[in-house]
């Protein structure tokens, strides 16, 4: 058997939750309740219903009889550690005495999900379960902030990209530098002859600085045609075990940015060489 975690729904609860689909459908709450219980299993669950081959009849404690559900889809519900099974409310009743419900072996919980709007609801909700003799110590509200929580966690892995970015082209551009230093410092002869023939200091810089550019930009365009395949090629061959891959595409925003990142990075790594470069003496041809 799988022990699995049974959640009753009395609605369609991904407005407040938007559960991510991995396969199937999920739960249909317009038609009448079925005898044989729909249940839709998040990831965990279905992990188990992969490796292992067990009947198909739901055993619920307290229940006058064994279901024999149907498995119409799997979600990822964020929760990596307990197997959890969703089924209609009314389905489960169909096997479940509602005085089971409550019984103490059991141990159910009910758990309410309101819009920020529905406080009115909220106090008429508590006091309806204070009359029936709900204990009001055992009603909790918790505000799920999901926007701002998310928000959060977006802002500090879009500070941690920036961080690596930022040391890549730190990196990148001392790379650029050094091949600029050594490049000057072997066409020496050949940049003090063409200052002997006439060609200004600007010129020189210019050459020097046009040529770190272009290895800028060309390594950025190949670090995006690199990404671009990888993307490609994960989606192709990772698509079966991840569907969201699919549909993935490369943000080209960010390979505008790259680009833009690999012009600076020559921008700043040829900076010195082409000052170095433009200040090479014309007598310098005299002694090569």
């Amino acid at each position: 058997a799988i022990d699995i975690q049974l959640v009753g729904l009395t609605g369609d609860i991904r407005t407040f939750r938007p559960f991510r689909p991995q396969s199937g459908t999920w739960l249909d709450f317009t038609g009448a309740p079925r005898l044989a219980p729909q249940l839709v299993l998040n990831k965990e669950a279905a992990k188990g219903f992969t490796r292992y081959q067990v009947p198909a009849q739901l055993h619920v404690d307290g229940a006058t009889a064994d279901a024999t559900p149907q498995i119409v889809g799997v979600v990822d519900d964020g929760n990596s550690y307990q197997p959890t099974a969703y089924v209609r409310a009314d389905e489960l009743l169909n096997w479940l005495p509602i005085a089971e419900t409550t019984s103490q072996s059991y141990g159910p919980s009910m758990q309410v999900l309101l819009a920020p709007t529905a406080k009115d609801l909220e106090q008429t909700l508590r006091a309806r379960l204070t009359a029936a003799g709900v204990d009001g110590n055992q009603l909790y509200a918790q505000v799920t902030k999901t926007r701002e929580h998310a928000q959060s966690q977006l802002r500090l892995m879009e500070l941690v990209f920036l961080a690596m970015a930022a040391l890549v082209l730190l990196i990148g551009t001392a790379g650029i530098l050094n091949v600029g230093l050594a490049t000057v410092g072997e066409r020496v002869e050949e940049f003090a002859l063409r200052r002997a023939v006439g060609t200004p200091r600007v010129l020189l810089a210019g050459i020097v600085l046009a040529e770190t550019l272009l290895t800028g930009l060309m390594t950025a365009g190949l670090a995006i045609l690199t990404g671009v395949l990888g993307l490609k090629a994960a989606g192709i061959v990772l698509r079966g075990r991840f569907p969201s891959l699919a549909e993935l595409e490369f943000p080209w925003q960010a390979g505008v940015a790259g680009v833009i990142a690999g012009l600076v990075a020559g921008l700043l790594g040829g900076l010195i060489p082409a000052i170095r470069a433009a200040r090479i003496p014309i007598a310098t041809v005299m002694r090569a």
